[in-house]
C-alpha cells in the first residue's frame, strides 16, 4: 500500500516516543500507547481539503480548524490559538507542522510545479516563515519524486540543490548528538535522511524514531516519503488504519477512492 498511510503509520508508530526518546532501532512498532496525534489529524485535514476544493484557501482553513478543534491533541500553543480564531492569520511559524501534514498534496499534483503550488498553499495559512514553507516544499518534492520513480540519488540531489539542506550525513552520524527539535530547519533534513538511509518502509520509520527527537513527526515525514518509494507492509497498514476513528477513517477512505486508485 502506498500513499498518505505512510505519514499516518509513522505518526502512530512514533507516538509513544515523542516525549520518551530512544536511541535504538530495536523497539516494538505497536503497543497500547501507539495512537494517532496531530500529525495524522492535520494530514487528513489536508486530504479532506484536496477532496473538496484544492484551489480554495477558505476550504483549507475550514478543514484544518474543523478537524483540529474536533481532536484536541497536543498542538503547539500558537497553532492552538490559530485553531480558535474566527479569521486566522499566519503567524510566521518555522515549525515542522507544515511538513508533517503536507503529504497528500504530493499524490494529487500532476507535476512537480503543481505539487509545489499546493504544498506552499497548505503551509502559508499558518506556517508562512521561509523555513516553514521550505520544510513543506522539500517534503512534498521528495514524496512526488519518489512517487514518479526517481532514485535516492536523484531525490537527494534535488533537495540539496533546491533547498540547501545537507543530506550527506547518515543516521548513525546524526543520532548520538541529536535531540528534540520542532523546527523545520532542525528536523526535516534529518527526516529525509532517515528515508535515504533506509532499506524499506519499516526501516525508514525505525530510523526516524531512533534519532531520539520529535519522534512522531519525524517518523511521519520519513514515512510519508518512504511510502511513495516502497509499499507499506500490510500488517503496518492494517494496525494503523484500525487506530483511526470513524470520522478520520472516512476521510482517509474518501481520499483513497478519489486519488489513489491508479497507485
Amino acid at each position: 500500500m502506498k500513499g498518505i498511510i505512510g505519514a499516518i503509520a509513522g505518526d502512530i508508530i512514533g507516538s509513544p516516543y515523542e516525549f520518551n526518546p530512544i536511541k535504538t532501532k530495536d523497539f516494538s512498532l505497536f503497543s497500547k500507547r501507539s495512537e494517532f496525534t496531530d500529525d495524522t489529524v492535520l494530514t487528513l485535514a489536508i486530504a479532506k481539503w484536496l477532496c473538496e476544493d484544492k484551489d480554495s484557501t477558505r476550504v483549507l482553513i475550514n478543514n484544518l480548524q474543523d478537524l483540529g478543534n474536533a481532536y484536541p491533541v497536543a498542538y503547539g500553543a500558537s497553532f492552538t490559538s490559530w485553531l480558535r480564531q474566527d479569521s486566522p492569520k499566519p503567524y510566521d511559524s518555522w515549525a515542522n507542522g507544515s511538513a508533517m501534514r503536507v503529504s497528500p498534496v504530493a499524490w494529487v499534483g500532476d507535476s512537480l510545479e503543481e505539487v509545489q503550488r499546493l504544498a506552499r498553499m497548505s503551509a502559508i495559512v499558518s506556517h508562512d516563515h521561509p523555513e516553514g514553507i521550505k520544510g513543506a516544499l522539500s517534503t512534498a518534492d521528495a514524496i512526488y519524486l519518489a512517487r514518479i520513480g526517481a532514485n535516492k540519488d536523484e531525490i537527494r540531489d534535488h533537495i540539496e540543490l533546491r533547498y540547501g539542506y545537507d543530506l550527506s550525513r547518515s543516521v548513525d552520524e546524526i543520532r548520538p548528538t541529536y535531540s528534540f527539535d520542532v523546527s523545520c530547519k532542525g528536523s526535516v533534513p534529518e527526516s529525509i535522511i532517515c528515508f535515504l538511509d533506509a532499506n524499506d518502509f519499516e526501516d525508514a520509520v525505525r530510523n526516524a524514531v531512533s534519532l531520539g527527537g520529535d519522534a512522531d513527526t519525524q517518523a511521519a515525514i520519513a514515512g510519508s516519503i518512504a511510502s511513495a518509494y516502497w509499499d507499506v507492509p500490510k500488517n503496518i497498514s492494517y494496525k494503523s488504519i484500525h487506530r483511526l476513528d470513524y470520522w478520520l477513517l472516512n476521510v482517509f477512505i474518501d481520499f483513497e477512492e478519489k486519488f489513489m486508485n491508479e497507485f
